[in-house]
């Protein structure tokens, strides 16, 4: 992936993106119209190769005028092409110039149905990077027909973006969306699509560039970036032959309260995986000699004043806390002990939910990895709020806490001068201890000498990786363990061989 395709901008900038090729670099609307036209008929020749009819559901805006060249091709090509228009024909501009080529070829535009014919695939050419407004009734029936046509068999191409997607904040609000199966975007990636709830409604995402070289971009900072699996080889080289455990730092894991022996023990076992030197685990006095006996590498203590902790913070390289930590007294002291320490720290779970309770800005080296429910304590929102706009949620917790911030869930945004969206992972993830096992990857980068920002990037991306290594026999059921398993070849970029 070159890296304009790895660039995620706004509403805003994908529409300046537009103007300057249009009016800078001189390429008519048109043109761009018959390119993007031209680039979504090869992803859906590619996606269904046996299909033979298409539904083409266009609004009166430019991406209706996509819809309308896209129709144009398929009808060469000799599939059964039904166009409908929601609000009527376009009236002026590149789409009216569609619109007019289109019945020029004899093409016919319908008005929309309460239910579609069958077809094999539907294209969504409602609305694109400018819908800012509720959806009207026509929309929404429109959106409400292309579902049953899906549920009934149909593939759906979004053109650029499912309508109904804000494509900046990737929600979902505007009360209908079109779930598509494949979205093709073009000139520049809409950070919508890859947050919030467009992960969940895109499909399989394709990006085209439509011809245009990178001077179109040139000077405008992207919202954010994408990930790339790559990204680990530069912070991860091979280890040098000399290489002993005392360089790679000791990570010390700060949890497993009673009945929660099992998230500290995830945590230190995905650090030691992660590369760590040594890893420790302060815990309750009860579980310490279980968990040694489970997994030996660990060195376990059972901590039970203020005191124990700091001996064992005196070693460490890296404090991570919140993996079964609790909120009881036993876990308010080491908590404490935690935070009025300057050693670098990883917080996760119910260090957050303390944090929450007592907010201050975090000074110094300090992660902080909520889900969007602990990142709305942390912000005293609701978790709506942060899911509607995530990238704006990351960056009220790095202001306010003064923190490297990873902001989990699809699409785990992770902050930096540009925001870093992850675009792997798996739904099969959704299980209790994932967040433990990132705790202790972070804590275990962090410990092996990257920078909080860093360690944090690089801990998501291997942390995804690994989970989607581990997906290969099957989403469901897929436990924490099975990603640490495959942890130790994702960390090892001669061994990984991905791109």
């Amino acid at each position: 992936m070159d890296d304009i395709a790895r660039r995620l901008y706004t509403a805003a900038q994908a529409r300046e993106l537009d103007r300057r090729a249009i009016q800078d670099f001189g390429i008519s609307g048109y043109t761009l119209m018959q390119r993007a036209a031209r680039a979504c008929w090869a992803a859906v020749q590619q996606r269904w190769p046996r299909a033979r009819s298409l539904a083409v559901i266009c609004g009166s805006g430019n991406n209706g005028g996509d819809g309308y060249e896209l129709a144009r091709l398929a009808r060469a090509a000799g599939w059964i092409v039904q166009l409908y228009a929601v609000s009527g024909e376009p009236r002026q501009g590149d789409a009216a110039l569609a619109c007019a080529a289109w019945k020029g070829d004899g093409g016919a535009v319908l008005p929309m149905p309460t239910c579609l014919p069958a077809t094999d695939v539907v294209a969504d050419a409602l609305f694109g990077t400018g819908l800012s407004r509720t959806l009207d009734d026509a929309s929404k029936l429109a959106i409400t027909a292309i579902a049953q046509a899906r549920a009934a068999g149909a593939g759906v191409v979004a053109i650029d973006i499912p309508s109904g997607l804000d494509a900046t904040r990737g929600a979902a609000d505007y009360g209908a969306v079109v779930q598509a199966d494949l979205t093709v975007t073009f000139i520049g990636r809409k950070l919508g699509l890859h947050t919030g709830q467009g992960p969940a409604v895109c499909g399989a995402v394709q990006f085209a560039g439509l011809e245009l070289g990178p001077e179109v971009h040139e000077g405008m900072a992207p919202a954010a970036r994408l990930q790339a699996a790559v990204d680990l080889d530069a912070v991860l080289p091979p280890r040098v032959p000399t290489a002993h455990k005392g360089e790679h730092g000791h990570v010390l894991v700060v949890g497993g309260n009673l009945g929660m022996m099992g998230a500290a023990l995830l945590a230190g076992r995905a650090a030691l995986r992660a590369g760590a030197g040594l890893v420790s685990i302060a815990t309750r006095h009860e579980h310490a000699a279980m968990l040694t006996a489970v997994q030996p590498e660990l060195m376990c203590h059972g901590i039970e004043d203020a005191a124990g902790l700091r001996r064992l913070m005196a070693r460490a390289t890296v404090v991570a806390i919140g993996p079964g930590l609790g909120t009881d007294d036993w876990a308010r002291l080491l908590w404490t002990e935690v935070m009025g320490s300057s050693q670098p720290r990883v917080l996760d779970a119910d260090a957050l939910n303390l944090l929450a309770a007592a907010p201050a800005t975090v000074l110094g080296d300090t992660v902080l990895t909520p889900h969007p429910g602990e990142a709305a304590r942390l912000l005293g929102a609701t978790s709506a709020a942060v899911q509607s706009d995530r990238a704006a949620a990351l960056h009220a917790l790095q202001t306010r806490y003064g923190a490297a911030v990873v902001l989990k869930g699809a699409g785990t945004m992770v902050s930096g001068v540009a925001p870093l969206v992850c675009p792997f992972g798996n739904p099969g993830m959704a299980v209790g201890g994932m967040g433990d096992a990132l705790t202790g990857i972070i804590a275990a980068l962090r410990a092996q000498g990257l920078a909080a920002a860093l360690a944090a990037q690089a801990g998501v991306l291997a942390h995804a990786l690994a989970g989607d290594a581990a997906a290969s026999a099957g989403e469901r059921g897929l436990l924490p363990s099975d990603l640490i398993d495959r942890l130790r070849t994702i960390v090892n970029p001669v061994r990984r061989g991905m791109s």
